[in-house]
């Protein structure tokens, strides 16, 4: 039986490239959040395209489909999953919320409280993190150029400086989960 939906909330993850978001939605997916990685949209594109999935087509894709939809694009386009979601499911989670044009059309059209929380880290770490990582690893000047990309064009500093919450992970991702999970505790935000 569906809880409440007046006491549904989503929680919308929100922060640069290799600070942490995934992690985070991996681990919140684990536990048994609702989660939906507004990014998916992009990759399923790029694949029905025959492209390799890889950071220029999706960059690619990611803009042509804003160029076509608007800055909310992706938001506009996943919002009858998430007012599904929300009626069959207490809490769900968003991860990779972009723009603040995302941001604006969510807080008014979602039917439910939406909650942004900023996962930030040191430049410095997050293109450590990027180049290392097994999934589209970026050189450091690629995460550069992605970063100025991701601000200029994508409004991706408005749900940042927006955020209800920050996590800093600039530790482990053991620290990370920890701080992740007091936070969840402490909002009563329970899957």
């Amino acid at each position: 039986m569906a809880e409440n939906p007046e006491r549904s909330r989503a929680l919308a993850l929100v922060g640069m490239p290799g600070a942490g978001k995934t992690i985070c939605a991996e681990h919140l997916a684990e536990r048994g959040y609702w989660t939906l990685r507004f990014g998916a949209l992009v990759v399923d594109e790029v694949r029905r395209r025959g492209w390799d999935v890889n950071a220029e087509n999706e960059r690619i894709v990611r803009e042509e489909m804003r160029d076509r939809h608007g800055m909310a694009a992706m938001a506009a386009l996943s919002l009858p999953r998430l007012r599904a979601a929300l009626a069959e499911s207490r809490h769900i989670v968003i991860d990779g919320l972009y723009s603040f044009s995302e941001y604006q059309l969510l807080r008014g059209e979602l039917g439910a409280p939406l909650l942004l929380l900023a996962i930030v880290a040191p430049r410095h770490l997050r293109y450590q993190r990027l180049a290392c990582r097994p999934i589209r690893p970026l050189s450091a000047s690629q995460a550069l150029q992605r970063d100025i990309r991701e601000i200029e064009r994508l409004e991706k500093g408005g749900p940042i400086a927006m955020a209800d919450f920050t996590l800093l992970n600039s530790g482990t991702t053991a620290q990370l989960l920890a701080q992740l999970d007091d936070l969840l505790r402490e909002l009563d935000f329970l899957p």
